[in-house]
């Protein structure tokens, strides 16, 4: 059987919703869990002293408060030091170990090109690197397989090429992972800085909305992945917030573009600084993901070396940060609505 033969043949016999592992027909909630895309300036860099991956014990602590879903932020470059070419055996192994560490905790992990649609700092705009960066999802999806666990996330907030050519990349490798015969659930970010507030504005005559309208994968396993902080520039820097309902609309408008368009969203990076009126803009972003056309999201961030950041997740049973009580309220947990919404004529 040729190619097309056998994704067709894939399709049909397993279509959206029923692969197995922890990819299956879930909300993927969870958090991420940040540190090996850290110090983009010492590149390749040394481990543990420029960058570090998660500890088996900071995924035991986020599996434990119900998290599904781990998004790991890694630099292209400390995997793949020279343009297409073979992979660092030390930092494949380390990705593999993540890996083996999330799924026995019951966690999927969808990795992170952490690179804005740079290499070494120069924007990826000719053929040769364009090349590259499709051999490179094509050659990782095909070395670590598992696409029960491992989903792609194929470039985080690529702002540095034109929207229009990070469609076009973005489009030709799906297509290309797709004609590998690669089943990965793979994660589309929309072009620019990402933001689900700006996902309808146009760049140079064209906007996120029409690139990616209708976006087509005979699996059926891709997912639009968005951006969207609170804070007065949507940037994630400043540790004000706008009040909840500042939000509604560009909410609702992307979820009607998603259902319009048979595509499912998953805000891959949001965070709040631990003040009360952030922390109810918190509460309220993970209302308005209940819907269908939500797949999920992962809190920017966690991991052990953000120091005093003000959005961090610490990993402290007994002093826990104050961000992780309205995620916990709203990890999936199975079921039709979960967590399950409190009856309408409920008194408190």
């Amino acid at each position: 059987m040729n190619r097309s033969g056998w994704i067709l043949l894939l399709a049909l016999l397993m279509p959206f919703g029923t692969w197995a592992g922890c990819l299956d027909n879930t909300r993927l909630t969870g958090v991420n869990l940040a540190g090996a895309e850290f110090n983009s300036k010492k590149l390749p860099g040394v481990i543990a002293k420029d960058y570090i991956y998660p500890s088996n014990q900071e995924l035991a602590f986020v599996a434990a408060q119900g998290a599904t879903i781990i998004r790991l932020p890694f630099r292209w470059e400390r995997l793949q030091p020279r343009l297409d070419r073979a992979f660092d055996a030390a930092e494949l192994r380390r990705l593999q170990t993540v890996i083996t560490q999330a799924q026995l905790h019951d966690l999927c992990v969808l990795l992170d090109v952490h690179n804005y649609a740079k290499y070494y700092g120069e924007p990826i705009t000719s053929a040769a690197q364009q090349d590259a960066f499709v051999h490179l999802w094509v050659d990782l999806a095909s070395t670590l397989g598992n696409p029960e666990y491992v989903a792609l996330g194929l470039m985080n907030e690529p702002a540095y090429i034109p929207l229009a050519d990070w469609a076009t990349l973005a489009k030709r490798t799906l297509a290309e992972l797709r004609e590998a015969e690669l089943s990965h659930l793979v994660m589309v970010g929309g072009g620019g800085w990402n933001g689900l507030h700006s996902w309808f504005s146009e760049q140079e005559g064209i906007s996120n909305a029409n690139a990616f309208a209708k976006l087509e994968d005979p699996l059926k396993r891709t997912v639009i992945e968005v951006h969207q902080y609170a804070d007065r520039d949507y940037s994630g820097t400043a540790q004000d917030c706008y009040p909840p309902l500042h939000f509604d609309l560009p909410f609702a408008r992307i979820s009607q573009w998603a259902s319009d368009n048979e595509l499912q969203l998953f805000l891959g990076e949001f965070g709040v600084a631990a003040t009360q009126p952030c922390l109810e803009t918190l509460a309220h972003f993970l209302q308005l993901m209940r819907g269908n056309e939500w797949m999920g999201w992962s809190y920017w961030a966690g991991g052990r070396w953000w120091g005093n950041y003000p959005f961090a997740l610490n990993s402290n049973p007994l002093n826990p940060s104050p961000q992780w009580a309205p995620l916990k309220a709203a990890f999936y947990r199975g079921g039709d609505l979960s967590p399950p919404l409190p009856p309408e004529d409920a008194t408190h």
